[in-house]
């Protein structure tokens, strides 16, 4: 009677298998971006640091379809810009402390996504994006012509920044960042806890394989919704944190110039990271503001060619490309490690 040995599938370079996750490798990565994070106004202009983290939970949010679920969305300024509208209105109209208006904005932003999502989650590919994008270009029209609410061109101005009625937090940029980073954080952990969750795994199948997840029972569309919305939730967050670091909302903000530079960051850090939306955020925030405080005009230009050279020398951005190094390495390491412990293998005569 002869036994049989199974052998193991092999592993593709697109997914590399690690035996064990290494859990003091995460903490230290936590707790060195909680470091930068707390430090980060003593190296930038407090308002440029908070832009940076509004803009890295704005690239976090929009990875959860993009990297997650794989959906590519055009569409997302819709819920930064109309977020930050609400937000700012809010706060302007009711003198709430900032906190609550931001809860506000998010809301709207989730309330909004949900139809868009329920007709856009129907088509896939870059139908899905043409679909998102269209969403977002009629939001841009009603920001645009509702101008007795918006201001239209001149955008939505003096904001306030309640903060019960501190006066340091009030008036200090310094001390504001301080006051409203936790709200974004609270909205990346929210991120990595969706990504990380039974849900998460589901979201991940139907970006690999939808017509197997769905052969499994898993209601495929109507993930894709929940998905959306909890994206545009967490950018909803992040535009009204950047609505009253400014004081000031632009129509701009819904523009779908706005959407192409939240892909850029996503893509340039790496997509199916989270961590490559914080690193993306932060070259493409902090490079446009030296070029514009230099008095250079081409930021566009300057910002799409590194955009173009990390999409040809890193294809999974750079982020990206060092987790899967370090992940191969990994498994390098553990298949040497095996083998070692198996020792040579005597051949029978």
């Amino acid at each position: 009677m002869t036994q049989s040995t199974v052998t193991p599938a092999p592993v593709t370079e697109a997914h590399p298998v690690v035996a064990t996750a290494n859990p003091r490798l995460r903490w230290v990565l936590l707790a060195s971006g909680l470091v930068a994070a707390l430090a980060l106004p003593w190296f930038v202009y407090p308002p440029v640091a908070m832009d940076i983290v509004a803009m890295a939970l704005f690239a976090i949010a929009l990875d959860i379809l993009l990297g997650y679920t794989g959906l590519l969305s055009f569409g997302h300024a819709a819920f930064w810009g109309s977020s930050a509208y609400v937000t700012g209105l809010i706060a302007t109209n009711y003198g709430v402390p900032f906190p609550v208006a931001i809860i506000g904005g998010a809301l709207f932003a989730m309330i909004l996504a949900l139809p868009a999502g329920y007709l856009s989650v129907r088509r896939s590919g870059i139908y899905f994006a043409m679909v998102t994008l269209a969403f977002a270009q009629m939001v841009y029209f009603v920001g645009y012509q509702w101008s007795d609410l918006t201001g239209g061109e001149n955008g939505l101005q003096g904001v306030p920044r309640q903060f019960f009625g501190i006066e340091l937090v009030e008036t200090d940029s310094f001390y504001f960042y301080y006051a409203a980073l936790p709200i974004l954080l609270l909205g990346m952990w929210a991120a990595w806890r969706i990504v990380h969750s039974p849900f998460g795994r589901v979201l991940v199948s139907i970006r690999d394989n939808s017509q197997r997840a769905r052969a499994l029972g898993y209601e495929v569309d109507r993930y894709k919704v929940v998905a959306f919305v909890l994206s545009a939730g967490l950018t909803g967050l992040a535009g009204g944190v950047f609505a009253i670091n400014h004081g000031f909302v632009a129509l701009t903000e819904l523009h779908w110039s706005t959407s192409g530079e939240v892909v850029l960051m996503t893509v340039l850090g790496g997509i199916g990271t989270l961590w490559g939306g914080v690193l993306g955020a932060f070259l493409v925030v902090m490079l446009a503001d030296y070029l514009a405080s230099s008095g250079f005009d081409g930021i566009d230009l300057v910002t799409g060619s590194v955009f173009v050279l990390v999409v040809l020398l890193f294809r999974r951005g750079l982020w990206g490309t060092v987790r899967h190094q370090w992940l191969a390495w990994q498994q390098r390491r553990s298949a040497r490690r095996t083998a070692d412990e198996a020792g040579p293998t005597r051949r029978e005569p």
